[in-house]
């Protein structure tokens, strides 16, 4: 090869590395890798990330008639009657068109290297409804009043959002729900005591009159003196207990021309001659009812003690029964029975002389018994 060859091929490559080196370096400045985040997408044009229109590029994005609203980095599905209110925190919030929403104008300078990290969101407080207060984490969290201020005079339960009080029993709760008042259960009808109620604070009692006791909680009970021996009766009386009391008789009630045959009878002798007009025997008997029994009632039975052949029986009130208050009525020929026809109230001594005339159609023979009948109505109805 001549030197002119020789020459002209040196300058050959060099230029061609000159261009080789030239156009490396223009393909390593033109060729750039640039990641948006999601809802974003890389403008060559303008070299920085835009955002991604979604409701013009995703079909029926929004289900059920709602719209749909472009927002950065996504979308809104909303009520067509929704208004929308676009603040970024700095300026003053406006009411977002109707129209696709128009990202501001960013500056043409080089975005900055993408990242990863969510929008920053301005710090606000939550505001909670009643019942609940905003935590660290700035949710709503339930408030336990009862530990926080115990609202409750009595016993205090925690709710959901609120609470509930509840008072001791015996107490009710008053208008404001928090505090209590006393029950006067007194003030109910009479059957929360029988005699007498006397109310406490959160509870009641009842009492019973003299001569009772409580029987239970509500109810008196007639206490027998006689039998407790708490009676002063005489050695020669006798204690006959009563509803709320008690009496002392004498033992020996017989008066001449009667004399005493047995416990509580006296008989007229046959040979005495006054006994002709006078009735044969006299039986003392002794009975209580409460005051304000229900009528008509059945209180005794006079029965024949002895049976004899041809005779008739006949029984009658002699007797301590000017008030009407008694009747009597025959069941057969040998009893008959004592019926209260009247409401009594007591204290009250009934004494009723219920005779007993018995004739002899064959021997032509009369006599009469009589049974003198002591009721004692106590003062009270029980």
């Amino acid at each position: 090869m001549t030197n002119r060859g020789l020459a002209m091929l040196r300058t050959w490559l060099f230029l061609s590395v000159v261009l080789y080196c030239v156009l490396s370096q223009e393909m390593e400045e033109t060729i750039t890798f640039t990641q948006c985040t999601d809802g974003y997408e890389f403008d060559p044009a303008r070299q920085q990330c835009r955002d991604i229109n979604e409701c013009a590029i995703v079909t029926d994005a929004c289900k059920g008639g709602m719209k749909c609203v472009n927002h950065y980095g996504g979308y809104l599905c909303l009520p067509k009657t929704a208004q929308i209110t676009i603040n970024n925190g700095d300026e003053p919030s406006q009411p977002a068109q109707t129209g696709p929403i128009v990202p501001p104008v960013v500056p043409t300078r080089r975005p900055p290297p993408p990242t990863r990290r969510p929008p920053q969101v301005a710090a606000r407080r939550t505001h909670c409804n009643t019942g609940f207060a905003p935590d660290e984490q700035n949710y709503c969290r339930d408030v336990n009043e009862c530990e926080v201020s115990n609202p409750c005079q009595h016993q205090c339960y925690n709710l959901l959002g609120s609470f509930m009080c509840q008072c001791d029993q015996g107490y009710e709760l008053n208008r404001d729900r928090v505090t209590c008042q006393d029950i006067d259960e007194c003030s109910f009808p009479n059957y929360m005591c029988q005699y007498q109620c006397v109310n406490e604070p959160g509870r009641y009692s009842c009492v019973c009159p003299d001569g009772y006791q409580l029987q239970g909680t509500r109810m008196c009970q007639d206490i027998n003196e006689c039998e407790t021996r708490t009676d002063n009766c005489r050695e020669d009386e006798m204690c006959w207990n009563y509803y709320g009391g008690f009496r002392c008789y004498p033992r020996n009630l017989c008066q001449e021309p009667y004399i005493r045959t047995s416990e509580n009878r006296c008989v007229c002798p046959s040979g005495n001659p006054v006994c002709r007009a006078v009735a044969h025997s006299i039986v003392y008997k002794y009975m209580s009812i409460p005051s304000d029994r229900s009528i008509p009632a059945d209180v005794f039975q006079i029965q024949a003690t002895n049976i004899y052949a041809n005779t008739i029986n006949t029984f009658r009130i002699k007797s301590g029964n000017e008030g009407g208050e008694f009747f009597l009525r025959q069941s057969s020929n040998v009893s008959a029975m004592l019926v209260l026809t009247k409401p009594v109230s007591g204290p009250r001594e009934y004494i009723v002389d219920l005779e007993m005339i018995t004739v002899n159609t064959v021997l032509n023979y009369r006599s009469s018994s009589l049974l003198r009948l002591t009721i004692i109505v106590g003062p009270y109805p029980f």
